[in-house]
């Protein structure tokens, strides 16, 4: 990247990366808090995410509307997310209003209070969203695939939670959780656009650096082991298509096969092009829809292919999809199949990194999951070398007997 690229570590434990891009006169910030749904228990499902949708509803010193307000006033927009390995706050905003922003970011931060109503409502609004997402045949099947996978570890169950465990949610086990992560050893901030790197840093010291790491330690997560177990998983639902997945558990992005695993996910289920959607959708006609995905976790993934096709063609989808996958470890890729996989997932993650905000999640992403910037070329380097060999090796240690998730009608999920 031809861009003025700084990282430093605050004496509090915060780590800064800045990046200066004066392309246009807008700044982008993601700050990353090493937490996410994989740091809730089972009991607490879903509590990041309701986290998330109340840590911007009132501070000490602004309720709600006044915050909304803020930000509205200066054109800005900021919000909070979670995700299984990690939480999100992201700030935009023209140049000028930057420290502003971050000002107000911080006090997000550091001094949330959960007001009892707004808890309440961004609980409800959360079970509706649950209650919304099963009456969606693909989020059924993929819930059901995720459950057979991950068992009792926490990727199991979705960010959102279930209405058991959402309903049971306190305003205290929001303040407990923001307590044990939010702290400044367990925080990075990625700041993009019109700024020197050495005033972003500047800046965060200036509003962030009083701000100490309490005296106790972060909390060292203990969980459960991922024992592969394949079974097959059925939902019965009067739908217009049947779903059909078949999943894998792969390995986590610090693993020496995590190159090799996008590249194949490429090549199997990315786009037009990709041998899913010529082989069983153009010329076979059997998918609505059909495509494949693998994405980055700090624990094992998982890597899933998966189909909407008529009810009539369930068990036909089921046996074309194993047989596109188990092909993967029978016949070695030819090297220009390989190439035009590299081509398309090194243009596709280039792509990726053309805006502030892209630029900011990227850095901010890598170095709060422990790979450092500097994965951003590891990674291209590594998918580059990925010999046809590797990528069949990888194949077959992977794709050996997969998990089945199908949801459709009763007649043909009975079959």
């Amino acid at each position: 990247m031809n861009r003025t690229l700084e990282r430093t570590v605050l004496k509090n434990g915060i780590t800064v990366i800045a990046v200066e891009n004066t392309a246009a006169d807008i700044i982008s910030a993601r700050i990353f808090i090493g937490a996410g749904s994989r740091c809730e228990s089972r009991e607490k499902a879903g509590l990041s995410h309701l986290l998330a949708s109340v840590l911007t509803k009132g501070t000490a010193k602004l309720d709600a509307a006044e915050i909304a307000e803020k930000v509205e006033s200066l054109g800005a927009s900021l919000g909070a997310d979670t995700t299984a390995d990690y939480f999100l706050m992201s700030v935009k905003t023209v140049s000028a209003d930057f420290p502003e922003m971050l000002e107000l970011a911080a006090e997000l931060l550091r001094n949330p209070t959960f007001p009892e109503s707004e808890v309440e409502l961004e609980r409800r609004l959360t079970i509706q969203a649950i209650r919304s997402q099963q009456e969606q045949p693909f989020t059924v099947a993929f819930e059901q695939l995720r459950h057979a996978i991950y068992q009792d570890h926490p990727y199991a169950l979705s960010s959102l939670g279930n209405e058991a465990t959402v309903s049971e949610l306190s305003r205290e086990d929001l303040q407990r959780y923001h307590g044990t992560y939010f702290r400044p050893d367990n925080l990075a901030i990625t700041i993009v656009g019109r700024i020197v790197p050495e005033r972003a840093i500047a800046l965060v010291e200036k509003i962030l650096g009083d701000w100490q790491p309490p005296s106790t330690s972060l909390p060292v997560l203990s969980l459960p082991a991922i024992a592969p177990a394949p079974r097959n998983s059925f939902v019965k639902q009067q739908t217009q298509q049947s779903i059909v997945m078949l999943g894998y558990l792969t390995a986590a992005v610090k693993s020496p096969d995590y190159a090799a695993l996008k590249l194949l996910n490429t090549y199997l289920g990315n786009g037009l092009s990709s041998r899913l959607f010529v082989e069983l959708r153009e010329k076979r006609g059997l998918a609505y829809e059909v495509s494949a995905f693998y994405p980055t976790r700090l624990d094992a993934s998982h890597f899933v292919v998966y189909m909407g096709t008529a009810p009539e063609n369930t068990a036909i989808a089921c046996d074309s999809l194993r047989a596109e996958v188990d092909r993967l470890c029978q016949t070695i890729l030819s090297p220009e199949e390989l190439q035009a996989a590299k081509n398309k997932l090194l243009g596709q993650y280039a792509l990726g990194k053309q805006t502030n905000a892209q630029i900011a999640q990227v850095f901010g992403w890598y170095e709060i999951i422990g790979l450092g910037i500097e994965f951003d070329d590891k990674f291209t380097d590594a998918v580059a070398a990925v010999t046809l060999e590797e990528a069949q090796a990888v194949a077959c240690r992977y794709f050996i007997e997969p998990y089945l998730s199908v949801v459709g009608p009763s007649e043909q999920v009975s079959r």
